[in-house]
């Protein structure tokens, strides 16, 4: 990448050759450390319990969350054993979150696996949930490690109103594109935002540095859910289509917008279609017509670069170093990525 000092804009030409892998060189050692952390930390003595973790930790994600608290620990110092502990914190918030949701979404796959309620009932996947839970609290609490606990509070309230807030807005399908930004900004990118205020806190006691990383990762997490939202939309640059918003009723970014730009008549239409319980292959592609052809990905793809392009502007506050670069690399990744 250039020099840090001119990050380079991202827009609708950026295209980025590095994989994963590659981006996530830089702390890969730190990952490593972290999964025998983590591991070790939510182990259990209760054979039930010890069998369904041993089954959760198959199930390997991007680690985009450690990534980006190691990340951000790398800007400013070292990763240390406060930046484990802090990444282990969020992911067993984030791993508890999940399987919560699976619970209330009666999700029978999960990463390609078939999910923990599925297997051992909804109770099981409760408790689980809650389990992780107390554990991130324990840590935190047995490390004297307040102010990550503090800051991770703050998330799990964030997360559970953006929860809320999305029930009650679907359930009258009144979505705006006000509610759309506040409801992922709390959803989703709170934890984002709250993996690089972690990762700030414990390589720095600079204040100004853990809120302006606190931005930055609120920045990086809206750009990181309205690409998995124009996924669903997806043809040619955006990757393999999902469909799964469409068919479970979520209305998002792109279809907001497209119901600003359609007639009347036709966003009727569209409406009526969204509503029905069980769609039909041509019901579905009829949305994606709509959406494409009344500018709703142009504009959902305009607004991923602003807030991508506001993180980097961000990180320009930062001194120079190749952790920078390597930052920078993974705001670019969050937004090309094709999955």
């Amino acid at each position: 990448m250039a020099d840090s000092a001119t990050l380079p804009i991202i827009n609708k030409d950026t295209v980025t050759r590095k994989t994963l892998k590659e981006i996530t060189a830089p702390v890969a050692e730190n990952l490593r450390e972290f999964r025998s952390f983590f591991k070790d930390t939510i182990r259990s003595d209760v054979f039930l319990l010890d069998q369904i973790i041993n089954y959760l930790l198959k199930q390997k994600g991007k680690e985009l969350r450690p990534t980006l608290v190691f990340m951000t620990a790398n800007l400013f110092g070292k990763v240390n054993r406060r930046s484990h502990i802090a990444a282990t914190m969020i992911e067993l918030l984030h791993t508890a979150t999940l399987i919560h949701d699976d619970v209330v979404d009666e999700a029978d796959t999960r990463r390609g696996f078939v999910s923990i309620n599925k297997i051992w009932k909804n109770k099981a996947g409760v408790l689980l949930g809650d389990y992780l839970l107390s554990k991130g609290l324990l840590i935190s609490l047995e490390n004297k490690e307040y102010q990550l606990l503090e800051v991770q509070s703050r998330a799990v309230q964030k997360m559970s109103e953006g929860e809320l807030r999305q029930f009650k807005t679907a359930g009258l399908f009144n979505m705006t594109e006000d509610r759309y930004f506040q409801i992922i900004s709390e959803k989703t990118a709170s934890l984002i935002s709250t993996c690089c205020e972690c990762g700030a806190v414990s390589s720095t006691d600079d204040a100004d540095m853990h809120k302006l990383m606190a931005k930055i990762g609120m920045c990086i997490g809206i750009a990181f859910q309205i690409r998995d939202d124009l996924f669903d939309y997806g043809v040619y640059d955006i990757g393999k289509p999902t469909r799964n918003d469409i068919q479970e009723r979520k209305v998002t970014l792109p279809l907001i917008k497209a119901f600003e730009h359609g007639s009347k008549k036709e966003s009727a239409r569209i409406r009526a279609l969204m509503k029905k319980r069980k769609k039909t292959n041509k019901d579905v592609e009829r949305i994606v017509s709509f959406v494409h052809e009344n500018g709703g990905m142009d504009y959902a793809k305009q607004s991923m670069y602003d807030y991508a392009n506001e993180a980097i502007e961000g990180l320009g506050k930062i001194p120079d170093s190749s952790a920078k670069n390597d930052f920078a690399d993974l705001i670019h990744f969050v937004i090309t990525r094709k999955k």
